[in-house]
């Protein structure tokens, strides 16, 4: 599957191709011309005075989705957040869209969302969701992240001390070079978060502290503690007493991090190599309690019980070239274990409501399973919804939110033998 740069999580180290010469041995030098990919920077003063409330938006790049409190947010990439009353699912109403440079995750606690932009972290107040108004940030949250560039051509002239970098321009370069030499390219690693959505039914969910990600999301709130996934590490911030943030504890993790997803006083981390579960007795410092490892592959995880369901997909920077749904044993926390895997086209996220088993299959549409006996989940198919193309969900109470390439689509599931389309914002291609 060809990837998409509007669905990517952003949460992989960035590999960029630097520019390095050798030393001299002679006085003899050529000029050269080659296309490279060039920054295009803001200035820390006008970036961090970016964030600001417009009117609604339409989806042009959905990522990832969060719902509280009757409202969704959907994460425009790079851009910011769309604001939708979601009272009515059948018609829900975009009521505001909050800019946000850089933005990929987000997590909400009480009346503060909290987002992520380029290398900062930022606290918006939405005790009107129509009207959300920045009170905090914690500037340089996440050093050194970088937005999607074509990997195709170097990177010339990245330099941090000129701003925040937002974009890149393919141009050609011209450098003088020692003859014979040319160019050689030295990998550098730099950090990167912001890798990626019928009826008259009402649905009346009451306030809530936190509300809920999909399985794709990078940020989760706990007990007063904003976790955040980046890179290698699990970051925590202290956010018990709002509208203030706090930096605290970096767990350093031995594997490339993507998603994260809480359960019963549980982290767990999809990474590219397995699953790792975090204990959150201590809130401010979360213990490790076991990995379930697998091939390289990216990989959301949701959990149910005594169950994980991971998906592991292809075509991704995780250099992974399988496809398939797993499902682990965790009845034993610190001792988890496969039960079965089944093939898939291409999964993304997932999500799991009573036995009921969502699954994002890419290109291959919406997938749902009855999953009440885990080792025949493939013979429960219960809906295939295969014309539209796929990135995340979030199912609660009979309604199912799914994100996707062509927009937010919400359907009915209170009756699995016939979900019901209750509407559909597409995405406009400007």
């Amino acid at each position: 599957m060809k990837s998409r740069l509007h669905f990517l999580p952003g949460s992989f180290a960035i590999l960029l191709s630097v520019l390095l010469f050798t030393g001299c041995k002679d006085n003899t030098y050529e000029e050269i011309t080659y296309k490279a990919n060039v920054p295009v920077y803001m200035g820390l003063d006008e970036f961090r005075g970016a964030v600001k409330r417009t009117s609604p938006q339409a989806l042009e790049n959905p990522g990832k989705i969060y719902f509280k409190d009757n409202y969704l947010f959907v994460n425009e990439y790079h851009k910011g957040v769309h604001v939708i009353d979601n009272t009515n699912p059948s018609a829900p109403v975009s009521v505001a869209f909050i800019e946000i440079p850089g933005n990929v995750d987000i997590a909400i606690c009480d009346n503060m969302l909290f987002a992520d932009s380029f290398i900062d972290l930022v606290a918006i107040d939405i005790t009107d969701p129509a009207n959300p108004v920045e009170v905090d940030r914690i500037e340089d949250a996440f050093p050194n992240v970088l937005p999607p560039l074509d990997y195709t051509f170097p990177v010339y002239g990245l330099d941090f001390t000129k701003g925040v970098v937002v974009g890149w321009e393919t141009r050609d370069v011209t450098e003088v070079v020692e003859k014979g030499n040319g160019i050689q390219y030295q990998y550098v690693l730099f950090d990167g978060l912001g890798a990626p959505a019928i009826g008259v039914n009402e649905v009346s969910i009451g306030p809530s502290a936190t509300g809920i990600s999909g399985s794709m999301a990078r940020f989760t709130i706990n007990s007063g503690f904003l976790y955040a996934v980046h890179n290698n590490d699990l970051k925590v911030f202290d956010i018990g007493t709002l509208p203030g943030i706090t930096t605290g504890n970096v767990i350093a993790l031995d594997r490339q991090v993507e998603t994260i997803f809480p359960y019963n006083n549980k982290l767990f981390l999809g990474t590219t190599t397995g699953m790792m579960v975090y204990d959150l007795s201590s809130p401010a410092a979360p213990s490790f309690l076991s990995v379930f490892t697998h091939i390289n592959s990216c990989d959301p995880v949701v959990v149910e019980g005594n169950l994980a369901y991971v998906t592991l997909r292809s075509g991704t920077q995780c250099n992974g070239f399988t496809n398939q749904l797993d499902v682990i044993d965790i009845s034993s926390i610190t001792n988890p274990f496969l039960v079965k895997s089944y093939p898939m086209f291409n999964p993304h996220g997932l999500g799991i409501d009573n036995h009921t088993l969502f699954i994002c299959d890419g290109d291959a549409g919406l997938k749902v399973y009855d999953a009440t006996d885990p080792m025949s989940i493939h013979m429960h198919q219960l809906a295939h919804f295969a014309d539209i193309k796929t990135y995340d969900v979030i199912p609660y109470n009979g309604l199912l939110m799914l994100i996707g390439a062509n927009g937010l689509y919400q359907y009915d599931y209170s009756d699995l033998d016939s979900l019901k389309l209750l509407s559909h914002i597409p995405v406009i291609v400007p």
